[in-house]
């Protein structure tokens, strides 16, 4: 496939149902033990419970670790055995070679099948999310299919099936894998020979990373502070450009020719927008405090949308009010024009309750008052 513009390898894993032929699918960046575990918890969600009967495989590295002889007995990987246990799973191991061909005919078929219909001419993609998501789609519309001579469809065979799936465990498995690394003076940390960038202020100190088929996330204790999708190659580095404002504003120089500004710019994030903006900024205060004006601006990403900072940037520049403040008011504007009953974009919620009167629910606790009004005439009399 290709993956924002790059040929890339990737790996597709199928689990297909016997009766009812009903197939899920999910793309990989690599084939790992990750990935096989991935890819049994969506398609159990997708089912929405878990095959009663035995489920069969090869002799894939991911769940044996020895082939014992010629008998159906396997050493099982440690992971895997704590895997299919968890989900009442029924394993039962194909013959080796091609001796176990027959034995998975259905689930060869539909490998061919899905990436004939699907995956040919090679499609391309964005992200990797992108694609999965448009397989769910594909997987859907295949419930209406026929198999065969079959006179109903997939969807029909599996509406008598599903009733006789078990039903999913409470607690989900942890298909990711804890790591520890420290961060590096970079802002980065060093995960399967790649790395991937974390807040600056977190420069020193140690993370706890948790290490997905297609993603990568870094937790300082028990708070999310970085996502990235898992790169594919070694030695790759994956920037986030909103990571490194707080550096950026005492070295602006560095910014021009940084990796993570022109990552940010192959992910659509720093708009053709923002280089209208900043060069018009940098022409009128120069390019030092251009940038550092620039570097206030990108700050606003981390509490206003994508969408209403490149609104605001536009507007501003449209005005040629070249402040960060103005970017500010004007993006404010586009959240509330987008969001008529909210602030800052957030969804609608209740009407705010009233302010109470602390004094006024004193006094409707008091008795009636029933004295008579004060009188002035008395003091009228005076004026005669």
């Amino acid at each position: 496939m290709k993956l924002a513009g790059v040929s890339t390898k990737c790996s597709l894993f199928t689990f297909r149902m016997s009766y009812s032929g009903k197939a899920m699918h999910r793309i990989f960046a690599s084939e790992g033990q990750k990935a096989f575990f991935e890819g049994h918890v969506h398609a159990f969600r997708v089912l929405g419970g878990v095959p009663t009967g035995k489920v069969r495989y090869d002799n894939l590295s991911s769940a044996v670790a020895q082939v014992l002889g010629f008998t159906r007995a396997r050493v099982e990987t440690e992971r895997w055995t704590a895997f299919h246990p968890h989900y009442g799973l029924e394993v039962f191991y194909c013959q080796p070679g091609l001796k176990g061909a027959h034995e998975k005919g259905g689930v060869e078929g539909e490998v061919g099948r899905f990436r004939r219909n699907h995956l040919v001419p090679v499609p391309e993609t964005a992200t990797l999310a992108e694609l999965n998501a448009r397989i769910d789609a594909w997987d859907a519309r295949d419930d209406q299919r026929r198999i065969g001579a079959r006179p109903r469809t997939v969807g029909e065979y599996f509406a008598a099936e599903q009733p006789l799936l078990k039903p999913l465990p409470d607690d989900p498995f942890e298909t990711g894998r804890w790591s520890s690394p420290r961060v590096d003076r970079y802002g980065q940390v060093s995960v399967r020979t790649n790395r991937y960038s974390v807040p600056v202020h977190l420069i020193g100190r140690q993370v706890r990373v948790l290490l997905h088929a297609s993603e990568v996330v870094v937790y300082d204790g028990r708070a999310e502070v970085a996502r990235h999708e898992r790169l594919v190659a070694k030695g790759g580095v994956r920037l986030e450009l909103d990571h490194y404002p707080e550096a950026l504003l005492c070295k602006p120089g560095a910014l021009p020719g940084a990796t993570a500004l022109d990552q940010a710019r192959a992910a659509g994030k720093f708009t053709p927008v923002h280089d209208a903006w900043w060069e018009a900024v940098r022409k009128a205060h120069g390019d030092t405090a251009g940038t550092r004006t620039l570097i206030e601006v990108l700050l606003l990403h981390r509490h206003m949308s994508h969408e209403h900072v490149v609104a605001g940037i536009a507007a501003a520049l449209g005005a040629g009010a070249l402040t960060a403040d103005a970017v500010a008011l004007e993006a404010r504007k586009a959240a509330e024009a987008h969001h008529p009953n909210t602030a800052e974009g957030q969804p609608d919620g209740p009407e705010p309750s009233p302010v109470t009167s602390l004094t006024a629910r004193r006094l409707a606790r008091l008795p009636a008052d029933t004295r008579p009004l004060p009188s002035l005439a008395a003091y009228d009399a005076l004026l005669r």
